[in-house]
């Protein structure tokens, strides 16, 4: 079964209509590619998934996006809860004005862990899958402003994992990043597919085919294609797809 289902799925800020009967599942423990052009949906799908649009006004939601078989638009949902279950790591990174260590014991905290060995075990657990323990073991009281921007990205991937999602959200996490960082990230994100439901928005198609199983295409609000990464880019279905995998637009 998916663990994630979307049937149907249209969502509108206000009158404008961003997103067009979308049907898509994802398998648990796969790493599942956005691409497409600037402002065709990808993010807001992305968003619908933890309920970020919630914070939007003006929208409204149609059809279904179901989590492990539970519709996470039912009203009887709580949204913490399913924000712990669905971490999100955005473009830029935004690590909390607080040292190393309290921004990863942050959601520990919010969430009742109290117990000091514990939150240090959390604290080093989530900083090793992150790829950043060795760098940062000896600074954890140092502001994580010091740090440079792709280890920010990657504590803010810690800070994510800490709470023990099952799903993590990345909205075009190396946009921002250097090749050398972005190099780091994607290794990261390999890595972390053995634990984790991936779902990644990027630009960059050459991304997308490197790390990702599966990749939908979108256009203007719609999933044109949705197919495994090698047969999206290798033989694609559809002329829409083909025309921007090749440049010929977008």
């Amino acid at each position: 079964m998916a663990i994630v289902d979307i049937h149907n799925l249209d969502l509108y800020y206000t009158e404008f209509h961003a997103l067009k009967k979308v049907n898509m599942a994802v398998e648990a423990g796969s790493i599942t590619a956005f691409i497409g052009p600037s402002g065709c949906g990808k993010s807001t799908l992305l968003r619908t998934l933890n309920r970020m649009n919630d914070m939007t006004k003006g929208v409204r939601i149609e059809g279904a996006v179901s989590i492990n078989g539970t519709n996470i638009y039912d009203k009887d949902v709580n949204v913490e809860t399913l924000r712990k279950n669905v971490g999100m790591v955005f473009q830029q990174p935004n690590p909390f004005p607080k040292s190393i260590y309290d921004n990863v014991a942050y959601g520990p905290r919010i969430h009742g862990i109290t117990n000091k060995q514990e939150l240090d075990d959390i604290v080093e657990k989530s900083l090793r899958s992150a790829a950043l323990w060795e760098e940062v073991k000896d600074y954890m009281k140092k502001s994580a402003y010091g740090l440079s921007g792709g280890q920010q990205q990657r504590l803010c991937i810690a800070r994510a994992l800490a709470v023990n999602p099952q799903i993590l959200l990345m909205d075009e996490p190396t946009s921002a990043l250097d090749p050398i960082s972005t190099l780091k990230i994607e290794e990261l994100i390999q890595e972390l597919k053995e634990t984790y439901t991936i779902i990644i928005v990027t630009h960059n198609m050459q991304q997308a085919a490197r790390v990702s199983n599966q990749t939908a295409f979108f256009l203007n609000g719609e999933v044109i294609e949705f197919a495994d990464t090698v047969k999206l880019f290798s033989n694609p279905e559809d002329q829409r797809t083909e025309d921007y995998i090749t440049g010929r637009f977008g």
